[in-house]
């Protein structure tokens, strides 16, 4: 759910969701914000405790959140692995704000995430929108769909 008078994270937001995974089933996800703000970065190992997925959303207008989401990849994929492996977890890349590019930016931005996303190792990434809700839902399942596969 979108609110217009957002307050961005401090520390550490938790959330509920649950999502239909087939006919017969529904996940329940317990989604952590852990704020991208980098103070909070020492802590983010107890966040990260038995997490088998994530999201690494950046804001694409602005563009310091672009390093950003590199660092948070790079803390994801050190201290996180899928249980009983040495293989990381499912990330997803959520480029979020899309609602807010000017005409014309969306070839350049697809072209960009693409490279990024395969040059990081995202599993996949989404253009999304939070205030639109813009494949906010299919974002989801497919985090939830990569999940269970493995």
């Amino acid at each position: 759910m979108f609110l217009n008078d957002y307050k961005a994270t401090i520390g550490v937001d938790f959330a509920l969701k649950t999502v239909t995974f087939d006919d017969r089933t529904l996940v329940k996800l317990q989604l952590w914000d852990i704020a991208g703000q980098e103070r909070f970065a020492s802590m983010t190992r107890v966040y990260f405790n038995n997490a088998v997925g994530a999201f690494v959303v950046l804001d694409v207008t602005r563009e310091s959140t672009y390093n950003g989401m590199e660092a948070w990849k790079r803390d994801i994929d050190s201290k996180i692995k899928l249980p009983g492996t040495d293989s990381p977890i499912p990330i997803i890349l959520l480029a979020n704000k899309v609602d807010k590019l000017e005409e014309g930016q969306e070839r350049f931005l697809r072209q960009h995430l693409d490279t990024i996303s395969r040059e990081l190792g995202f599993t996949c990434w989404f253009e999304t929108s939070a205030k639109e809700d813009i494949a906010i839902t299919e974002a989801m399942k497919c985090l939830v769909e990569l999940m269970v596969e493995r």
